[in-house]
């Protein structure tokens, strides 16, 4: 149950930050060099710090979950995986596997830098 719930949290919550971001994005092209320096200055500076790191690790978090919760909503649409044991081994497997590639994900970009 809390899997699913999460599910659609993390979809609302990716839709809703990545749409005002974009329009952000969009409207500081937009307005020209002057907007863009300020939509760069705060992304790169003000977010370039641990509040940045905590807000991208909880976006990527958000992702993976979504990501894994969408393959096992698959999954059950197929009609595989109905019985307790079974579903509850897949809401564990998705928990598990957007923690682990949240890691992942984030050591390669420590790593790159």
């Amino acid at each position: 149950m809390i899997v699913s719930i999460l599910h659609r949290i993390t979809g609302d919550g990716m839709a809703t930050v990545g749409t005002v971001v974009l329009v952000w994005w969009l409207a500081a092209i937009s307005g020209g060099a002057a907007s863009y320096a300020t939509f760069e200055h705060v992304f790169m500076e003000f977010w370039g710090g641990a509040i940045g790191y905590l807000f991208g690790i909880g976006l990527t978090l958000s992702f993976f979950q979504h990501l894994a919760t969408g393959v096992r909503h698959f999954v059950l649409d197929v009609g595989a995986n109905y019985d307790l044991k079974g579903n509850r081994a897949g809401s564990i497997a998705t928990m598990l596997f957007s923690v682990l590639a949240t890691a992942a994900f984030w050591a390669y970009l420590t790593m790159v830098k």
